[in-house]
C-alpha cells in the first residue's frame, strides 16, 4: 500500500466508516419500525393482536441476522484471494441491491428474503473494512481500526436511526429505507474514490481461511460473542414497545430513546477500541460485567421516563465498549486467518442478534410482557461473562497454527 497523506488517510477511514453507518441503518432501523412493518405487512394479524404481530415482525431482525451468519464465513472463504478494496466495493453493491429489493417487495415473505440477501455481505464487510482500516492506520492499531469501522454503525444509532425511524413512522418504512439505500450508494462512491488498493493476505485461499474452524478457541470465542452480546439485542430489539407500553411514552419518544442508546454506543466504541489495543482480556471481562449491571438497571428503571433515557445510554455504551476487544480476541484465536476471524466475529454477533430477538419475542408472545425481554437480556449477558472467563482460561496452544 502506498504512503498516504493525512488528508487521504482520514478520507479513506471515513469512507469505510460510512459503510458501517449504512449497515447500522439497515440493521437497527427495523427495530424501531417493527410496529409500522407489522401494520403494513401483517395487517390481519396486527388487527387481531398487535403484540403478536410485532413479535412475528421480529423475524425482520432474525432474517437479517441469519443472513450475516450464513454469509460471513462463506464470503470470507470464497474471497480469500480477492484484493480487499475490490471485496469491499462488491459487498457494498450487494447491500444496495438487497435494500432496494426489500423496498420493492410486496409481501412479508419477500421482504424477509430481501433482508436476508443484503445481510449476506454484512459480516465480511466489517471484517474486510476493519482490516483495511488497520492497514491504513499502521501496526498496533487493530482495535482502533475496527472501532472506526464499527463506529459508523454505532454513530448510525445516534444520528441516522432516529431520523430513519421518524421518517418511517410518518411516511412509511419503505420511504425510510430509500434513505438507507442512498447511504450505501454514497459509501460505494466514497470507497471507490478514496481507499487505496490493498492486496489479499499472502497465501490466502478458501482452504487456508477455513483452517480457523480447527481451533477450539475459535469456537469458544464465537460462542462467547453469540451468547453474551445477545443480551443487548434482547433489549434493543423491543425498545419501541418497551418505550410505549412499559414506560408509557408516546411513539414520538422512541427515536429519542434510540438516539440516547446510539450516543452510548458511540462513546463506548471509541473508548473500547483504545482499551482493546491495551488489554483485550481485561476489556472483555470488565466490559461484560458492566453490560450485566447496565441491563439490570435498565430493567429496574424502565417503568419511569427519568430512568429510561440514562438506562438506554448505559446499555448502549457498555455493549459497544466490548466490541473491538471481542473482534481482537477472535482474530488472536485464529492467527493467519485474519479475515475469517473477523468475519466469524460478525457471524457470531448476528447469531446474538437472532437469538436475542427470538428469545425476547418468545417471552413477549408467551404473555410475560414486554419487560421480560430485558430480563432475558440480563441472563444472556451473564452467560457471556461466564463464557469469557472460560475462553481466556483455554490454553493458547489450542489456537489454529498461523501456517498450514
Amino acid at each position: 500500500m502506498d504512503t498516504l497523506t493525512p488528508r487521504r488517510r482520514w478520507a479513506a477511514l471515513l469512507a469505510l466508516s460510512l459503510g458501517g453507518f449504512g449497515l447500522g441503518l439497515t440493521e437497527f432501523s427495523a427495530m424501531g419500525l417493527l410496529p409500522e412493518m407489522a401494520r403494513d405487512l401483517l395487517p390481519a394479524e396486527y388487527a387481531a393482536s398487535a403484540p403478536d404481530a410485532v413479535a412475528k415482525a421480529g423475524w425482520m431482525i432474525t432474517s437479517y441476522a441469519l443472513g450475516v451468519v450464513v454469509g460471513a464465513p462463506t464470503i470470507a472463504a470464497l474471497t480469500a484471494r480477492l484484493p480487499r478494496k475490490q471485496l469491499v466495493l462488491g459487498l457494498l453493491g450487494l447491500f444496495l441491491a438487497g435494500t432496494l429489493a426489500s423496498i420493492a417487495a410486496p409481501t412479508f415473505e419477500l421482504v424477509l428474503a430481501g433482508r436476508f440477501t443484503g445481510a449476506l455481505a454484512h459480516g465480511a464487510y466489517f471484517g474486510a473494512a476493519a482490516i483495511l482500516a488497520g492497514r491504513i492506520l499502521g501496526p498496533g492499531n487493530q482495535g482502533k481500526g475496527f472501532a472506526i469501522v464499527l463506529g459508523g454503525l454505532t454513530a448510525s444509532n445516534l444520528l441516522g436511526v432516529p431520523l430513519v425511524t421518524g421518517i418511517g413512522q410518518s411516511h412509511g418504512w419503505r420511504t425510510a429505507y430509500l434513505l438507507v439505500a442512498a447511504v450505501f450508494a454514497l459509501s460505494l462512491i466514497a470507497v471507490l474514490s478514496t481507499v487505496p488498493a490493498v492486496a489479499a493476505a499472502p497465501g490466502g485461499s478458501p482452504r487456508a481461511e477455513l483452517r480457523a474452524f480447527r481451533s477450539p478457541r475459535v469456537w469458544l470465542a464465537a460462542a462467547l460473542v453469540a451468547v453474551g452480546t445477545a443480551g443487548f439485542f434482547a433489549v434493543n430489539s423491543y425498545i419501541a414497545p418497551l418505550t410505549t407500553h412499559v414506560t408509557g411514552l408516546s411513539a414520538t419518544a422512541v427515536p429519542w430513546v434510540m438516539a440516547l442508546m446510539g450516543l452510548g454506543m458511540t462513546v463506548g466504541i471509541a473508548v473500547g477500541g483504545a482499551a482493546a489495543d491495551r488489554d483485550v482480556r481485561r476489556t472483555v471481562l470488565y466490559g461484560f460485567a458492566a453490560v450485566v449491571a447496565a441491563v439490570i438497571l435498565f430493567g429496574l428503571g424502565a417503568g419511569h421516563a427519568a430512568a429510561l433515557f440514562p438506562g438506554a445510554f448505559l446499555v448502549g455504551a457498555t455493549s459497544a465498549f466490548i466490541g473491538p476487544a471481542l473482534q481482537s480476541h477472535l482474530i488472536e484465536a485464529a492467527p493467519g486467518t485474519q479475515l475469517m476471524g473477523a468475519a466469524v466475529n460478525q457471524s457470531a454477533a448476528n447469531v446474538a442478534n437472532s437469538l436475542g430477538a427470538a428469545l425476547g419475542g418468545a417471552a413477549i408472545a408467551a404473555g410475560w410482557g414486554y419487560l421480560s425481554s430485558v430480563w432475558i437480556g440480563a441472563v444472556l449477558a451473564t452467560g457471556g461473562l461466564l463464557l469469557a472467563v472460560l475462553s481466556f482460561r483455554t490454553p493458547a496452544r489450542s489456537a489454529v497454527p498461523a501456517h498450514p
